[in-house]
This record gives structure tokens, C-alpha cells and sequence, in this order.
């Protein structure tokens, strides 16, 4: 039987098939399975080489090794990493084109360089020349750090550099430029990917530095390549923001040393990204009070309280079927709240048309803003404005309950701090044995007493 030499990988998620086809079937993407050339035993008939050595168990008692973090002088992005960076870790951090990845991570990489301590620290570019980094540099004021720079795409290159030096940080700026000549294949696909990665992050280990690597992310918003490169790493950032926006979100979705879903707020400027101290008071800036379909939700991202504004339109519409628009929510569950207001309050939304939009560009997922969400659609079909210094928060059930959400102390003291004076909140909140901090609290059981609110 003769060996198979080559096979048929998807680019977006590495799975493999025996012969071509114009979609694939575990991603759904269409014309994005290349062949690529495999060694001489194939990829399921590897076999290892050497006899394995026994394992040493341990028991699960004992003290575990304390984490040596270096804090990098971004409070945001150590706030994001779990309190600083840890030796031997590796980072992938993905976001749109030219959302700012490059200009964060040269920031940290510069800043990093500035410590007392002096660490070495690598930047490494694949996609852009010597010139346009130090361009870069000079806008934003780096010019002067002690930066080691380089441009090169050759992992085996890159590899005998670092084995020699004494890196602290290093930045490969990104993983889908590089490449090995053992694997013969193109840049970027699934396999230079896997083992470019796995070379740069067992280097990272042996050595002790820490690996940022940049990845670039399918039109889906996922990062390209296959997906055991997130695997792979410890860290997970994606960097998220709106083109017409001038703040970024740094959000954690992986991170073996700290919690996930964690935040870090940036705001985009000439001189490059700055930090937001408080991100409340940044989504709220422009918000007008006294305005009907409008009110305030007191929300967590990560361990982090964030007040932004929900902004909702209601209208009579003009097609046989009303439209549903929604930026920075859940479609399906903006939804079920509508269905929700039909069945257990009598209201008539199937004749109007409903946009919502969290102000800011900011996506929120937790279902604590269910009640904020039917306030500002009650506000706006009623045409009566809710009081402008009152927060929302608090998850809808199908039955027309309003259930408890997790830290509402927290909610309700960053809302304390930003001047707010009341706010509606579950009814059964009240066992939680929080303290309001000075906010009048009106707690609300079931979506039937949101009418009263507005009569």
C-alpha cells in the first residue's frame, strides 16, 4: 500500500480530508482547503522513534511554586494577564486589522524596556520592514528605548538568535508570517502555523522569556490558523474595538495564570494608546439624560464594574414583518425579552420596528442586562423618559420573574461613585445582605411592575 504524501487541510480550522472540496464541512467556510505535503508515515501513522521513560507521580498536597510576575508599566494590559506577566508563558493576541495590536505591543514591549532592571526585550516583525516600525516608534515617542528590533519571517533564524541571548519579552509580530523550511508549505497555512508556534513557545519554556505572538482573525472574528494554536498558548487576548470609536477593549478569553474574561480599556490617540482608568465614566461622557428609550446599566466584565448606556427605538413599521436591529447584544435574546413583554405584560411590539444599540461600540453578553434592555424599550414605546440618575441591572426569566445577579454590590457602589442615586434591582437581591452605598434601591419582581413605572 502505497504512502499517502499529501493531504487535503482546511485553512481556517485544520481539518483534514482525503480529497478536495469547494466547502468545508467542520467550518462552513468555502474555498479554503489547500493540499499540503505530510511525511513519509502520514500524520495518523506516526510512530515514535524512542522507548518512553517512566513517569514520577506526585501526590496532590504540597506547596504550590509562587508565580514571579513582571508588572510591564500598562496597568490595563497586567490587569488583563492577571497582575503582570509570567516567565515561560506564551500570548496570542488577535484582533482586527489595524485595531492597534502592533502599537500596544510595541508600547509594552518599549515600556518594558524602560524598567530599572533593564530586561532585554525583542521585537520581531514579519509583516513590516525595519523603516515603518521605527516610523511607528518615532509617532508614539519609543524611539528612544532600548528595543532590540528585527525583521524576519525564518523561525530557524529566529530560534538560534534567542537561544543565545538573554530575552526577557519577545514579540513575534505575527505567527501567520512566519515559517520553517522542513514544512513545505506556504506561510500562514495550518501546518507552518502549528509547528512554527510550537517551535517559538518550547523555546519560550526552555528559556524562561515571555512570547507575545500576533495573530490575524477570520472575518468570522475568530483567529485564523488552526485552532489548537489557542491551545497551544497560556493566554488568550483578543483586542476589540469599532473603527469610528477612539477606545479599545483588551479582552482575556484564556488565561492559565489569571481569570478570564477579564478587560483592559484603551483609548486611541495621536501619541498612540492610553490607558482608561475608569471606563465608566468614558461610556457615559456623551450621554444625554431626560430622554426617552434610554437608561443606564451597571454591569461586570471580568472583575470589573462598567456602567454604559442602553439606547433603544421603537417605531411603527412599514413591512409586513418588523425588523429587530442590534449592535453589542444578543439578537436572540433581545428576542425572547420582546417575547417576554408580549406574553406576561400585553404589549404590542409585533407592529414596530425595535433598534438597540449599547452606546460606546462596548458587546455585552451577561443576561443581567435583560431588565435594562426592557426598561429602555418601554421608555421608548411609551415615549416617557426614565429618571437620569438611576441604574438597571437584572436577568428575565420566561415566566416574567427577575432574577439575582451576581455582585450587585459592586454594580451598585461604581454607580455610587459616578453620582447616581437609585436604582432597580431583583427582588430577590435582597438576600444577598449587600449594602446599597447610599442608593435609594427599588427592587422589582416581575416585568408585570415595569409598567407602573411609566403611567
Amino acid at each position: 500500500m502505497a504512502k499517502k504524501s499529501s493531504e487535503v487541510i482546511c485553512q481556517e480550522c485544520g481539518t483534514a480530508y482525503s480529497k478536495w472540496q469547494g466547502k468545508c464541512d467542520s467550518c462552513g467556510n468555502w474555498n479554503c482547503l489547500n493540499e499540503e505535503k505530510v511525511n513519509g508515515e502520514g500524520f495518523s501513522n506516526f510512530k515514535p522513534k524512542k522507548k518512553g521513560s517512566m513517569l514520577e507521580f506526585v501526590p496532590l498536597s504540597g506547596a504550590p511554586e509562587k508565580l514571579e510576575r513582571m508588572v510591564t508599566g500598562i496597568k490595563e494590559l497586567d490587569r488583563v494577564c492577571g497582575g503582570g506577566l509570567v516567565a515561560g508563558s506564551a500570548i496570542l493576541v488577535g484582533g482586527d486589522p489595524g485595531i492597534g495590536k502592533s502599537t500596544l505591543l510595541l508600547q509594552a514591549c518599549a515600556s518594558i524596556a524602560n524598567l530599572p532592571q533593564k530586561p532585554e526585550c525583542y521585537y520581531i516583525s514579519g509583516e513590516e520592514a525595519i523603516d515603518q516600525v521605527r516610523i511607528r516608534a518615532k509617532r508614539l515617542d519609543l524611539d528612544q528605548s532600548p528595543v532590540n528590533l528585527a525583521s524576519a519571517t525564518d523561525v530557524s533564524d529566529i530560534v538560534a538568535t534567542l537561544d543565545k541571548s538573554h530575552a526577557a519579552v519577545v514579540i513575534i509580530d505575527s505567527i501567520q508570517t512566519m515559517y520553517l523550511e522542513e514544512v513545505e508549505s506556504t506561510p500562514g497555512s495550518v501546518s507552518q502555523v502549528r509547528a512554527t508556534a510550537y517551535e517559538l513557545i518550547k523555546l519560550a519554556k526552555k528559556k524562561g522569556f515571555t512570547l507575545f505572538l500576533v495573530g490575524h482573525v477570520t472575518k468570522q472574528g475568530s483567529i485564523a490558523g488552526p485552532r489548537v494554536l489557542e491551545h497551544m498558548v497560556d493566554t488568550v487576548l483578543y483586542f476589540e474595538g469599532e473603527r469610528g470609536h477612539h477606545f479599545r477593549i483588551l479582552r482575556a478569553v484564556k488565561n492559565r495564570y489569571g481569570a478570564t474574561d477579564e478587560i483592559g480599556v484603551f483609548e486611541m490617540q495621536d501619541k498612540g494608546l492610553t490607558e482608561v482608568e475608569n471606563p465608566s465614566a468614558l461610556f457615559l461622557a456623551e450621554r444625554q439624560g431626560n430622554v426617552s428609550g434610554s437608561c443606564v446599566f451597571a454591569g461586570i466584565e471580568g472583575s470589573r464594574p462598567v456602567l454604559v448606556e442602553i439606547q433603544a427605538l421603537v417605531s411603527p413599521t412599514g413591512y409586513s414583518s418588523p425588523k429587530r436591529a442590534v449592535v453589542g447584544w444578543d439578537s436572540n435574546r433581545l428576542a425572547m425579552v420582546l417575547a417576554v413583554l408580549e406574553a406576561r405584560c400585553g404589549m404590542n411590539l409585533s407592529s414596530q420596528d425595535i433598534y438597540l444599540n449599547i452606546a460606546g461600540g462596548l458587546k455585552i453578553s451577561e443576561p443581567a442586562a435583560d431588565l435594562a434592555v426592557a426598561m429602555a424599550v418601554i421608555s421608548s414605546l411609551t415615549n416617557k423618559p426614565l429618571p437620569a440618575d438611576t441604574v438597571i441591572f437584572g436577568e428575565i426569566g420566561l415566566s416574567g420573574e427577575i432574577r439575582a445577579v451576581s455582585q450587585p454590590n459592586s454594580r451598585l457602589k461604581e454607580a455610587h461613585k459616578l453620582g447616581f442615586s437609585s436604582a432597580i434591582i431583583p427582588a430577590s437581591a435582597k438576600d444577598k445582605k449587600f449594602n446599597p452605598s447610599g442608593i435609594k434601591v427599588n427592587e422589582i419582581g416581575n416585568v408585570q411592575r415595569l409598567i407602573n413605572w411609566f403611567q
